[in-house]
């Protein structure tokens, strides 16, 4: 049976900003889903120990004060979301992520922060992991527009409810993989770690052309783009 048509878990976090490497847990939520429809489903809430930016409340709705109250401790979260992703990668599960490289090199930070362990031992390759953004972007390369996860869904029909609400991103992630792999018959019947490896080479390529157009442009910001999928190496 094709990966899409077997148990997949969407992953999403909603965090305290836009870079990976500071910003910090405040949602997250582990989605199990089977022939698109959710079948169990896990939710956290960090109090993430700073300040929750005004307008980083305003996309995801937890404001300081909230996560404070209501929040567990930022390192109990951080190694349940682990272990759970963990979990299903030892069972050969996939994980969906849409912009893997955001929501795990985060992870994978937090836990050097608390230090726990990281998502995968020296040497080893977290996943499988299916990412939907890698995949459009190679797909379906010159299409004009935004790639963001709601420009996704409108592209191939699925129904976002709650956009920025960590569990409503999830299921939608998964969704959208799914319809990427009926559309593309290339990524729906490959194998899963085949499918890894061209999504890596996909990123790759992705990161070597936005670089080239930042340094056209003139931007410092070349130098920072990240080659690495699905998670940025520990410096």
């Amino acid at each position: 049976m094709a990966w899409h048509q077997e148990l997949l878990v969407g992953f999403d976090l909603e965090t305290t900003g836009t870079d990976p490497l500071r910003a910090r847990i405040v949602t997250a939520a582990v989605t199990e889903v089977k022939d698109g429809e959710p079948v169990r489903h896990r939710a956290w809430l960090a109090d993430p120990g700073v300040a929750i930016p005004e307008e980083t409340t305003a996309i995801h709705g937890i404001s300081t004060a909230r996560a404070a109250a209501e929040g567990r401790p930022a390192p109990e979260v951080v190694a349940e979301i682990a272990d759970a992703l963990r979990g299903y990668w030892a069972a050969g599960v996939p994980v969906v992520v849409y912009n893997a490289p955001f929501d795990l090199t985060l992870l994978d930070e937090e836990l050097r922060r608390y230090a726990l362990p990281s998502l995968a031992a020296p040497g080893t390759r977290p996943g499988p992991v299916i990412d939907p953004l890698v995949m459009d972007r190679a797909l379906d390369k010159y299409r004009r527009g935004k790639r963001t996860l709601e420009a996704a869904c409108a592209v191939y029909g699925v129904v976002l409810d709650g956009a920025h609400e960590a569990g409503a991103d999830a299921l939608a992630a998964v969704r959208v993989a799914r319809a990427l792999a009926a559309r593309f018959p290339e990524v729906g019947d490959a194998d899963l770690w085949d499918l890894y490896d061209d999504q890596r080479g996909w990123y790759a390529d992705w990161a070597d052309d936005f670089a080239s157009w930042l340094r056209r442009k003139g931007s410092a910001d070349a130098a920072s783009v990240d080659r690495a999928w699905p998670l940025r190496v520990a410096a």
